[in-house]
């Protein structure tokens, strides 16, 4: 086998993560100085949260980008860090608002430390990581950075709008993770080359690859919520329908039910009843949704992949594909 063809070799997520594993530390050495305070409280909830055993796609998929694009510094240290703290400020928030008690099987925050320590403790990552993003000195870093913290906090006020509401379209569920999700992944994959000073095509080559990877992700966790077990998942099988969450595959088992099985569905999502979910479940099996689901998914990541033809060919290259497999393949 030549050297072309193992760079070319599908990598699983350990061979990834090993892959960035060196810049990975210049990451973790910035998120521990960070998530310094003389208020201990917030510093153990940032610990605690931070070193919760998260797969830290985001941050490795900005080391990844800069990497690809040739990125030769060491900024794509603090942006990644500055991405894992957006993440960790909107977890804390999401904890609050679902009201979860069960993230990555261990207890979240807001249930151990109580729910205003935790909004308040997010509040504080997040500023914390406008703080870092004035430390990279760059201008466009930062117009990135601030507008997916937008879109967020947006995705997070459409997803509300849409609870309890069994009327919510396709089309809405896919701009609410577009916004609340996929924007952090596009920003993510944007930073690398924007710190490489490449081309406006290569940025937006690579911003569609972020959306897209986000997208297909976030698709997989929603049929995953009614799929797998909640050891493997690491939270509470149901946790979208107790939360009255109308995501695809209910949609979908909405939109291909029978009249009963509309009627029990609408029900569900307007009391958001967990007690149901066998019912639910086997709606959704006899409708195919999560087949569905998984198709949209695949050809979510087809258009990620296939945005990044433009790359030069390499390791970096080859992760950034293999992490698209990763996401609509993984069982967690």
């Amino acid at each position: 086998m030549s050297a072309l063809d193992k760079l070319i070799q599908p990598m699983q997520l350990n061979d990834i993560q090993a892959l960035v594993a060196a810049d990975m530390e210049g990451v973790n050495a910035h998120i521990r100085a960070q998530l310094h305070s003389d208020v201990a409280l917030i510093e153990q909830m940032g610990e605690y949260i931070v070193n919760s055993g998260g797969k830290r796609l985001r941050p490795v998929l900005a080391i990844l980008s800069a990497r690809a694009c040739q990125y030769e510094g060491v900024k794509h240290h603090l942006t990644a860090a500055i991405i894992e703290f957006i993440h960790t400020a909107t977890l804390l928030h999401d904890d609050v608002v679902d009201a979860s008690n069960l993230r990555r099987g261990k207890e979240t925050a807001n249930s151990i430390w109580g729910n205003e320590a935790s909004v308040l403790v997010g509040d504080f990552i997040f500023s914390r990581s406008f703080e870092m993003m004035v430390q990279v000195g760059d201008m466009r870093v930062m117009e990135v950075l601030a507008t997916a913290s937008n879109t967020i906090a947006e995705g997070e006020v459409l997803q509300l709008l849409n609870c309890n509401e069994p009327d919510t379209t396709e089309q809405q569920y896919m701009e609410v993770i577009r916004c609340k999700t996929a924007k952090l992944f596009e920003a993510a994959a944007r930073l690398g080359p924007v710190l490489a000073n490449r081309p406006a095509d290569i940025e937006e080559a690579m911003a569609t690859y972020g959306m897209h990877l986000g997208t297909a992700f976030q698709l997989i966790d929603d049929m995953l919520d009614y799929r797998a077990d909640s050891e493997t998942m690491g939270k509470n099988v149901g946790d979208d329908l107790d939360e009255g969450k109308p995501t695809l595959p209910i949609i979908y088992a909405l939109n291909n039910g029978n009249a009963a099985q509309v009627k029990e569905l609408r029900e569900v999502i307007k009391n958001g009843d967990r007690t149901k979910l066998q019912q639910v479940m086997e709606i959704i099996l006899d409708t195919k949704a999560l087949d569905y689901v998984q198709q949209t998914a695949f050809r979510e990541a087809e258009i990620a992949k296939q945005s990044i033809t433009c790359l030069p060919e390499g390791e970096y290259k080859t992760a950034l594909s293999s992490l698209v497999e990763f996401s609509v393949s993984r069982i967690y």
